[in-house]
């Protein structure tokens, strides 16, 4: 069976580390013959350093789907031009504060102590202007009011709002992590998650489980604490045979 799980709140609690009980977990699923795939808001370059080792090269889905990567090979979905142009405009008359996520640089002038901001891999990409990035695959906006966010809604993107981060992640039309998975031909699963990007993958999983109280949970056939992950991991393992 594949398993697909989602990061931070997910697996990952303080946006650097996974518990190694978990990872443990992890690691006799993926023993026991079962796929294990990442699926995240995170781009693959900031994806990739909380990774256990061994699944570094794996299938993972990044960006909420912008981003696919396998055995170190990356593919990204970008934001037209003109579309990107409206976006820029849009920022631009409301003097909005974002991170733009390019191939593998991004533009960020949001506040520094932001937990999105933290999680960035800092040592291996730049921040440069928007314009200078020119492909732009994802755009978190931050404080976004709900005329802004209206407004944007009339535009081919997908919106995913981040109610405890006062933010937005907006994607090209149909790119989520589904999508990402589809390209990644993973059509079968098990999902763990915990927030509002998560509820497509609830939505066409054999079994879902959402870690922690996010109104996502009601998408999901399980509710559990971050203290249980570890082990709702092995008992899926124990049953995954039902759910083939």
């Amino acid at each position: 069976m594949n398993f697909v799980f989602d990061i931070d709140g997910t697996l990952c609690f303080d946006g650097k580390t996974i518990h190694e009980t978990i990872i443990d977990a992890l690691i006799e699923l993926n023993a026991d013959g079962h796929e294990v795939i990442f699926a995240s808001a995170r781009p693959i370059r900031d994806l990739i350093p909380v990774l256990p080792q061994q699944f570094k090269k794996g299938k993972l889905v990044g960006g909420n789907g912008c981003f696919i990567s396998q055995n170190e090979k990356i593919t990204a979905n970008f934001f037209t031009s003109d579309l990107l142009q409206h976006l820029y405009a849009i920022i631009q008359q409301y003097q909005l504060t974002y991170l733009a996520d390019g191939e593998w640089d991004y533009a960020f002038t949001g506040n520094t102590t932001h937990p999105i901001y933290q999680n960035i891999n800092h040592s291996s990409a730049k921040n440069y202007s928007l314009l200078e990035l020119q492909k732009v695959c994802k755009l978190v906006l931050f404080k976004p009011s709900l005329a802004i966010i209206d407004k944007l809604s009339r535009l081919p993107v997908s919106i995913t709002p981040y109610k405890s981060e006062d933010a937005i992640d907006i994607s090209p039309l149909g790119i989520n992590k589904v999508y990402g998975l589809e390209k990644l031909h993973i059509r079968d699963f098990i999902a763990f998650g915990n927030d509002s990007n998560d509820q497509c993958l609830f939505e066409k999983a054999h079994f879902s489980v959402c870690v922690g109280n996010n109104d996502v949970r009601k998408y999901a056939s399980l509710k559990i604490t971050k203290e249980e992950v570890a082990k709702t991991i092995i008992k899926l393992k124990n049953q995954s045979q039902r759910y083939c």
